[in-house]
């Protein structure tokens, strides 16, 4: 492995820190998407339960919100239930959002990082084909030189190419979860909405 990076050149220990910052962007968002963590099994119950008891102290509706991202969403149904049933929407609506940005920190870096990647093996390429032309002498060419020159050109662009796979494949798969996590917690938000919330009343002549 040493004697790649050698061959390499320089131009591959940027590729490196890439690599290394992008496994810790996707193994970080991996463990904290975890449905666990984003919608607790249980958790629609257990605030049905909540409302049939009467039990929305202050308190309880803060444990609730800090349970997990599905929590701050019921929590703050639970708090402006008093609302009309348009207003209270627009508070959820805004409550989501909040949430939407929280679950897709970092998504947009892993994002950036296989979009960028190829081009950090690109300009190794560069870099090599510029070691291959610097070889080049009129008495002919220093073959350890053209030799390196190829080296930096193929490891860089390989490694590029290496990295923004994974990377692009986690990216979808991540912003897949969590527009289906946004889908299941608007869902349930709608429920407990139409279940707290007074109907709208209609204008009678």
């Amino acid at each position: 492995m040493l004697s790649i990076l050698r061959e390499a050149g320089w131009p591959i220990w940027p590729l490196l820190a890439t690599s290394v910052l992008g496994l810790a962007l996707i193994f970080e968002r991996f463990l904290s998407l975890r449905r666990s963590q984003v919608m607790p099994r249980g958790l629609n119950e257990q605030v049905a339960e909540m409302l049939r008891n009467r039990q929305d102290s202050p308190e309880a509706l803060n444990r609730l919100e800090r349970n997990s991202p599905l929590g701050r969403v019921l929590a703050e149904v639970m708090r402006h239930r008093h609302l009309p049933r348009e207003e209270l929407r627009n508070v959820v609506e805004d409550t989501g959002r909040a949430v939407a940005h929280d679950l897709s920190r970092y998504i947009p870096a892993i994002g950036t990082i296989a979009v960028v990647a190829p081009l950090m093996g690109l300009f190794g390429t560069v870099v090599g084909m510029i070691e291959i032309f610097g070889s080049y002498t009129p008495g002919g060419g220093d073959p350890a030189q053209l030799a390196r020159g190829i080296s930096i050109a193929l490891y860089n662009t390989g490694f590029g190419i290496l990295i923004a796979i994974p990377a692009m494949i986690a990216h979808r798969y991540l912003r897949g979860r969590v527009d289906g996590y946004l889908n299941a917690m608007e869902i349930s938000a709608a429920r407990l909405a139409r279940a707290v919330s007074p109907a709208p009343r209609e204008d009678r002549p």
